[in-house]
């Protein structure tokens, strides 16, 4: 595959990308203090691109350890690591949406190398799954943009949320993170206040960083709205959204009252059956909004009992429903889950200890580390896309989960002089006899 000799999609060449962005990041604490800002997110991504379980751990080895610093160096180009304290005082005060523009050069990087050529779908649209997560969770921590919840037993719970849009493809299962809009107090008391204000503003950021992608977006039911459908048509973004009947139910009415057109088609023990009408009202609301409604039935045969699983989907979409395009337009709208199954599972399940409390600051520092986390796996997803050395590890080791303990311990017990050679022990898996290593002098 050509991406593994593009320089720039290496690892080496894609930390020096970040660092140079991290560069140009404003510092409000210039000048007041000995730990430049760039070293400082740099040992960010180092702690989750080593999936370190705690910011504790990673402090305890990264000081009076001279391989520690020598690797650190030579690896992620940190001339001085900050203490755990330092660290949290450099990022706190950080505006996160600088942090953003680090995940677009990169994304820059991907689409001038061709990359996200493959990631076509529906002839030369970009499918951007989209869905919110949430990361930090206290009855005691909080900050200024900590959202509350007020229980009935007079307790309070802060927590932190984020909407997510990832890159996804429905025959592909690496993924490529776009974009990171945090939900915070001040989008509102209700669910819908908060994540309808986050995604106005992560569509906003997102075509403004991409203004020539042809998108298409994948989203919850909770999205299925006029203000939503208006501000993706006033972007140029088309859309996929689940339909639910009890949400939209004067949609459904004349839905019902419509002929409809069917395809039913088979593929092994599968039966998919496709129902659709084109230009409905969405709501009294917005009866001048018009949407297109796709529902769809699965039928999976068992392959030795005679059993029959069923699943039905429904949503609208602002893509021609024909014949010829229904079946790929359910697969898009499917494709959604890919964001939390290939995406946020991975990052609370494979070693990134997402929902681990690393910090949380009194500004923007719980959000600043949910940026450098989701950097560090966009630079994972990439390896695990394009790189020989990482795909030839990955297989020597067989699970990720694997492949980070492999790294974490040759990066802790030896001088490791770049990326190759580290990625060079872990294939050829060679070890070391350990008087060799002891001066018996």
């Amino acid at each position: 595959m050509k991406a593994t000799t593009r320089k720039h999609l290496h690892l080496p060449g894609l930390l020096e990308r970040a660092r140079s962005q991290f560069k140009r990041i404003s510092d409000p604490l210039e000048g007041k203090t000995n730990y430049a800002l760039p070293d400082c997110l740099m040992s960010g991504l180092a702690l989750f691109g080593l999936k370190y379980p705690s910011l504790l751990q990673f402090d305890d080895d990264s000081h009076g350890k001279e391989r520690i610093i020598h690797n650190l160096k030579m690896l992620y180009g940190i001339d001085r690591v900050p203490s755990d304290t330092y660290f949290r005082e450099r990022l706190d005060p950080i505006e996160p949406l600088e942090l953003q523009r680090v995940i677009n050069r990169i994304i820059a990087q991907l689409q001038r190398a061709r990359v996200l050529e493959s990631y076509r779908y529906l002839v030369d649209y970009y499918v951007l799954s989209i869905d919110d997560t949430g990361y930090f969770s206290s009855h005691e921590i909080h900050c200024e943009s900590c959202c509350v919840k007020h229980h009935r037993d007079g307790s309070v719970t802060y927590y932190h949320q984020m909407l997510a849009a990832v890159l996804v493809h429905p025959d592909r299962k690496t993924v490529f993170p776009f974009s990171l809009e945090p939900i915070v107090k001040k989008d509102g008391m209700s669910k819908n206040d908060c994540e309808h204000n986050a995604l106005k503003r992560l569509l906003l950021n997102v075509r403004r960083a991409h203004p020539h992608l042809k998108l298409l977006v994948t989203l919850d039911g909770l999205y299925a709205d006029g203000v939503i459908i208006k501000l993706l048509k006033e972007l140029d973004i088309r859309f996929i959204i689940t339909a639910k009947p009890a949400d939209l139910k004067y949609l459904y009415e004349f839905y019902a009252a419509a002929k409809k057109v069917v395809l039913e088609q088979k593929e092994g023990l599968t039966t998919h059956t496709c129902h659709w009408v084109n230009q409905l009202p969405l709501n009294d609301t917005h009866a001048d909004c018009h949407v297109n409604l796709l529902c769809y039935d699965e039928q999976v045969q068992h392959p030795k009992k005679a059993r029959i699983k069923q699943q039905r989907f429904s949503w609208i979409t602002d893509l021609e429903l024909t014949e010829k395009t229904v079946i790929a337009i359910m697969r898009g709208g499917r494709a959604r889950w890919k964001i939390e199954n290939e995406t946020f599972n991975t990052l609370k399940n494979q070693g990134y200890q997402f929902e681990h409390n690393f910090g949380h600051g009194q500004e923007h520092l719980s959000v600043v580390l949910a940026y450098l986390m989701l950097t560090a796996f966009l630079i994972d997803q990439i390896q695990e896309y394009g790189c020989r050395y990482f795909k030839a590890a990955l297989r020597e080791r067989k699970r990720l989960t694997r492949l980070w303990d492999k790294m974490r311990g040759l990066f802790l017990y030896y001088f490791v002089e770049s990326w190759a050679d580290l990625y060079t022990a872990i294939i050829e898996d060679k070890g070391a006899r350990l008087k060799d290593l002891l001066n018996t002098s």
